[in-house]
């Protein structure tokens, strides 16, 4: 029922009516409601589910009929500054999203009621407001034994501390009204520990993992006329932009220490000290650590910095420019403090006269990861100058001896260069790497000065990109803090790097490359010179588009391929005119080659050995675009169209970005399935699908048979040969559930598919793939006619038609019959269509392309275009050919008119450029405006056929095309974004992998969120919070049909270990055997062998660690890295997560392969494979002994695994010879 509410004032908020009416309705049971207050109005609307409730509170506070007389029956009168408010029945029926949102929430508060979480319960007794007098910021550090805190900023005002659900939320009071207040925010997954002193030390110190977010708000006119309505001054107010803004300092002197001290001390009151003390844990997320730190008086962090700046900026020979950067990061990133670098650097002197500078830089990287952070838990001694020597001396040691006998990694592998990193937040830069990318056509012209080149990705705080805040202006952060980086230099060791350019692909990352100038053939280098010797983009002017062209450059490629000059011909595109005058082009971004040109990119392409694609992903000079095998073509020929050509240059090398090896499988997602269901594909479908890849996931846990082939299905550890290895335990009689280490790596990747499938619907389709597109337009070039250009054109197929014919090592298909393709992202119903798949003549010259989509060049319209705006370029495009996922009918695709980018009339700028990326970085829409389209077709009865959904559908194309166009979406035409959202937008559970694996309790109780964080913080939003109904639609079955909590549940209650296995481990168990089986074997002599591989790889997985955290001072998890794949914050992973695992798993096989050969073939070139048996038992037992628990970093276990697989695989080569 809905309840009108008029009488108010018209300055009064949502958030003080909602305020105004809790205490009226919580004695009636009405815990969860709705209110509606519009801005500048004086009436309001709440919302109550339950209509017997509803009447109960008007029979106390309603009036049966307006006017004075009614209030005059009413039996409880609501007043409000000092003013009657009235409350009647509406005459309009209530939001049905809105009720049943409620009625939602309400069942997951009475749930949660049943169930109390930790939290929770904590939050409710526990005082949650405590007050301060003095803020300071800094670090904590050692003064002789004890643990003390030095301070390099100090604000004397006064403030509050609230522990709210998600962060500790920061209150300064200032005595001058008219000052802007500001705000900080301690996200609890960023604190460390909270050390809280006695009533004589009443400190509270926080030590974080990463900056704080600050906010300031400025009083502005609505706030004055919201005061003056207090007076009874009726003066219309008007809605207000957002009321804070993130910023990046409190003062100019917290710039100079808030990256990298990140510990806060507040002084509280002695009382205050006691209550904090006596509670043990706040919020139910902070343990607290009763400890007094005192202080420590130290040279502030901008005269230490400085001292460091100065030292690495001077010429040594001692310190190679990669030691210097590791020196400096160690200080930027918050490991030391500036000081004991120095103090480090002078100690490197001394210990190391003559060094390897590889070696040495790698060492103190090494450092970095070895220390621990000063806190109640570390020794003093830990982080003594002489303690962090020795691991350097050892560090530099067992470096030299891996190097001695491994490649380093760019020698194996030629398209990689090692490259440093840098990360730019609100509050800091931090240092990262070098890591191995993938080269693209700069790193490979100018391979021997890769230092000088800086990748530098901007982020929020915690690693995760900046995206758009309805609550919070973030001006100043892109405008000020990431604009002044991008227009000045970021300096490491006195070499300044200023900005280069960006791919497409980082531009999305909100990425780009930096460079420091260098001499080359008795020539300075610089950005500027660089641009200009890639190409001629002076004829371009718009900034957006020669962005695009320069960016081609920093397109990264597998391989570059040298063809003759000669070979190189232009070919004329395949155009039409349809019957509206518009020019169509078919054979946009295709071109073609002769066999002679693929054997050679085949003989340059590691990964052609086996099966050897038909089309490839290339640049050439200024061109992009796709190639294609045509068997006609004689010699050595490359052909290429005008639409691939981009900008002139000059080359000889094709580089090769991606090829059709083979088809990728298809999966369904919930754009696709919104639009398939609202074309006719009944629900029942995509059920079913759904349960069988369930049901797949769950037989994972039945028996090892089924869990090793799950693991070597999904390339889980293969370098390791972890499926084998379950295998192998089965048959010699061991459980590997019984272990939490193996057991925790099958349960988190069939987790994380898990919430694949429940927060993204990402639905395997296996009669369906995923392949390139082509142009079905073979071109017989005659080489000595090309002036004139005459071509004899073949067309095979005809409008509607497609061929296709896919390949892998074992099988090949050559569909026919009529199929649906479409291409991701698909928003508008017309980009699913139905074509006819044929087969071509046996001499037809396609029969000798595979793994890609032909299409007919015949037709008014080309197809790519009409899939969500595709071309042939290198779009990916879905062919699905199962019939239960056939529409029964289809609609006409969108036609959007072409968008002329922005020309500014000139030649574009550097400024031009990186005022692009910035406006880019803040305007990217994509995500906000596909969120919103799938919201409104879950609304709407229409579906994705609603007016607004088809407007959102034309907004997310030109959103797509900003990269290219540089204009961006208009958001004055952005539909409403209603705060009732179907359930299966909801965020999940946290993944916690603390100990084991688990999901974290979902606290519900929406309406107290409010109590926890926004109720007295003038700076929150006004607005409540999104709610969540349980949607009707497919995606809301799907979503609810997967009960995560319960599923994990059965999964881990099937690998529950037996209880004879607590005596002994699966891994002494795995020990035993091999003693039995190989009991006459000596290893011993190999011992120190093994230590020094067991270190080796521990250290390499420290590394991988932290590279592949979001943030220099966090790092994942072991299992994480085991299992090759990170877990998403609050449900599926994120692109950024999906990206970065499939790096991290490539690094961590190529570290076990490494690790393997090491025990396989020794540590000398010379040493024999005859002792590979002894060598790996040596390395399991010190893998299942020798087991050390490392600082910051616990005890690392994968490391037996991986010595068990290849030991085991050892011991069955001797028991069978």
């Amino acid at each position: 029922m809905e309840v009108f509410v008029r009488n108010l004032p018209e300055q009064s908020t949502e958030k003080q009516v909602r305020k105004l009416f809790r205490p009226k309705l919580a004695p009636l049971d009405i815990n969860v409601f709705h209110c509606y207050k519009p801005t500048g109005k004086a009436f309001a609307k709440i919302t109550i589910h339950d209509p017997q409730k509803a009447r109960r509170f008007l029979d106390l506070h309603g009036q049966t009929q307006p006017g004075g007389k009614g209030f005059d029956t009413v039996k409880h009168k609501i007043f409000h500054m000092r003013k009657p408010i009235n409350c009647m029945q509406s005459r309009s029926p209530p939001d049905e999203f809105v009720v049943k949102s409620l009625e939602r929430e309400e069942q997951g508060r009475n749930a949660s009621h049943h169930h109390p979480t930790e939290s929770s319960q904590a939050m409710a007794r526990t005082q949650r407001r405590y007050d301060f007098s003095l803020l300071q910021c800094g670090s904590l550090d050692y003064d002789a034994d004890d643990l003390g805190f030095v301070s390099h900023y100090q604000l004397s005002l006064a403030g509050s501390l609230t522990f709210g659900r998600h962060f500790v939320r920061v209150d300064l009071t200032n005595s001058d009204a008219t000052l802007p207040r500001k705000q900080l925010q301690f996200p609890y997954h960023s604190v460390n520990s909270l050390i809280v002193g006695k009533s004589t030390s009443p400190y509270m110190t926080f030590t974080l993992s990463e900056a704080p977010r600050m906010f300031e708000q400025i009083p502005e006119l609505t706030d004055v006329i919201t005061s003056l309505g207090v007076f009874g001054l009726n003066i219309p107010a008007k809605p207000t932009a957002p009321k804070r803004q993130r910023i990046t300092v409190l003062d100019s002197s917290h710039q100079t220490v808030v990256s990298n001290s990140l510990s806060y001390r507040f002084k509280l009151g002695p009382k205050d000290a006691q209550t904090v003390l006596a509670s043990k844990n706040l919020s139910g997320k902070l343990d607290i650590v009763p400890w007094d730190v005192s202080a420590i008086a130290q040279d502030r962090m901008q005269i230490q910095m400085s001292r460091l700046n100065t030292a690495l900026g001077t010429q040594d020979e001692l310190f190679s420019f990669e030691t210097k950067f590791q020196l400096q990061a160690l200080a930027q990133n918050g490991y030391l403090p500036p000081y004991k670098v120095l103090e480090l650097m002078e100690t490197i002197k001394i210990e190391f006269h003559t060094v390897d500078h590889q070696t040495l830089a790698a060492a103190v990287r090494r450092l970095g990861l070895q220390v621990p952070f000063p806190g109640v838990g570390t020794e003093s001694s830990e982080l003594s100058l002489d303690t962090l020597q020795l691991r350097l001396v050892k560090n530099y040691s067992a470096i030299q001896e891996e190097t001695a006998y491994s490649r380093d990694i760019v020698q194996q592998f030629e398209h990689l260069a090692m490259i440093h990193k840098a990360t730019v937040t609100p509050a800091g830069t931090y240092l990262e790497g070098p890591e191995p990318e993938v080269k693209n056509r700069v790193l490979r012209k100018y391979s021997r000065f890769s230092n000088y080149f800086l990748q530098v990705t901007f982020t929020d705080e915690d690693g995760e990109p900046m995206r758009y805040d309805s609550t919070s202006s973030l001006t100043e952060i892109f405008h000020e803090r990431f604009k002044k980086v991008l227009e000045s230099s970021i300096t490491i060791a006195g070499r300044p790097y200023e900005f280069l350019g960006f791919s497409h692909s980082s531009l999305r990352a909100q990425t780009c490359w930096f460079m420091a100038p260098f001499v080359t053939d008795g020539a300075v280098l610089h950005a500027r010179l660089v641009i200009k010797n890639l190409g001629n983009f002076s004829a371009i002017r718009s900034p957006a588009k020669c962005a695009a062209r320069i960016g081609q450059n920093f397109s990264q490629a597998l391989c570059s391929v040298q063809i003759p000059s000669f070979a190189f011909r232009q070919i004329p595109e395949v155009e039409r005119i349809d019957e509206r005058g518009i020019k169509r082009t078919f054979s946009d971004g295709v071109g073609t080659c002769s066999a002679a040109i693929l054997d050679r990119i085949h003989a340059a392409y590691a990964q052609s050995r086996r099966l050897k694609p038909t089309v490839c992903q290339i640049r050439y000079a200024g061109a992009k675009g796709m190639i294609s095998l045509d068997e006609r073509l004689e010699g050595e020929a490359l052909c290429l169209r005008q639409s691939m050509i981009k900008f002139q240059a000059d080359a000889t090398q094709i580089e090769i970005c991606g090829a059709g090896f083979r088809p990728l499988s298809m999966f369904l997602n919930r754009q696709l399935i919104k639009i398939l269901e609202d074309l006719g594909v009944p629900s029942q479908a995509f059920v079913e699908l759904q349960d069988e890849a369930v049901e797949q996931l769950r037989i994972t846990s039945e028996n090892p048979v089924n869990a090793g082939y799950y693991l070597q299905r999904n390339g889980i550890g293969k370098a390791t040969r972890l499926s084998w290895l379950v295998h192998k335990l089965h048959y010699i009689g061991i459980s590997f559930s019984d272990d939490g280490f193996l057991r925790d790596t099958l349960e988190l990747s069939v987790l994380i598919q898990l919430r694949e499938l429940k927060y993204r619907s990402r639905i395997y389709v296996e009669r369906g793939f995923t392949a390139y597109g082509k142009l079905i337009y073979s071109s017989i070039v005659d080489f000595a006619k090309q002036k004139q250009g005459i071509m004899d054109e073949t067309e095979f197929l005809k409008e509607g038609q497609i061929y296709c014919s896919v390949k892998n090592e074992k099988t090949g298909l050559i569909l026919t019959g009529r199929v649906v393709i479409t291409r991701c992202p698909a928003l508008h119903p017309g980009d699913v269509q139905y074509v006819d798949a044929v087969d071509v003549p046996q001499d037809s010259p396609l029969r000798a392309v595979h793994n890609c989509v032909v299409f007919s060049s015949k037709g008014k319209r080309d197809l790519p275009s009409q899939l969500s705006g595709g071309d042939l370029d290198g779009d990916l495009y879905n062919i699905i050919y199962d019939d239960s996922l056939m529409p029964t009918k289809t609609t006409e695709p969108a036609d959007y008119p072409t968008v002329t980018p922005i020309d500014i009339g000139r030649e574009v700028a550097r400024s031009d450029i990186t005022d692009f990326f910035v406006q880019f970085m803040e305007t990217d829409q994509l995500g906000r405006i596909a969120t919103l389209h799938q919201t409104l077709a879950d609304r709407s009865p229409d579906g994705v056929f609603n007016p607004e959904c088809i407007l959102l559908a034309e907004m997310h194309s030109t959103a797509v095309d900003f990269s290219k166009t540089g204009i961006p979406v208009d958001l004055t035409k952005l539909p409403r974004s209603p705060r009732e959202r179907p359930d299966f937008q909801a965020p999940g559970p946290r993944v916690l992998l603390e100990n084991a694996i688990s999901i974290a309790e979902m606290e519900y109780g929406w309406n107290d969120e409010s109590d926890y964080e926004n109720d007295d913080n003038d700076m929150a939003d006004s607005r409540p919070g999104i709610r969540y109904y349980s949607s009707n639609k497919v995606l809301g079955q799907l979503y609810r049909l997967i009960d995560e909590r319960d599923f994990f549940t059965e999964i881990q209650r099937r690998s529950t270990p037996t209880r004879e296995l607590q005596q002994m481990s699966v891994a002494e168990k795995v020990w035993d055997y091999v003693q039995v089986k190989a009991a006459l074997i000596q290893y011993q002599h190999y011992l120190p062998f093994a230590r020094d591989i067991k270190e080796a790889y521990e250290d390499n997985m420290i590394d991988t660690m932290v590279q592949y955290s979001f943030h220099p001072t966090s790092f994942v998890s072991e299992v994480e890295v085991f299992a090759g794949t990170l877990v998403g914050k609050d449900g599926a992973q994120t692109k950024r997560q999906r990206e970065s695992s499939i790096g991290m798993k490539d690094k961590h096989d190529r570290d076990v392969t490494y690790t393997v050969q090491c025990i396989l073939q020794g540590e000398e070139e010379d040493s024999s494979k005859a002792e590979a048996l002894e060598r790996s038992i040596a390395c399991l037992y010190v893998g299942v002994h020798e087991r050390r628990t490392r600082p910051r970093f616990g005890r690392l276990v994968s490391f037996t695994w991986v010595a068990a697989a290849v030991c085991l695989k050892e011991v069955e080569k001797f028991v069978n010879a």
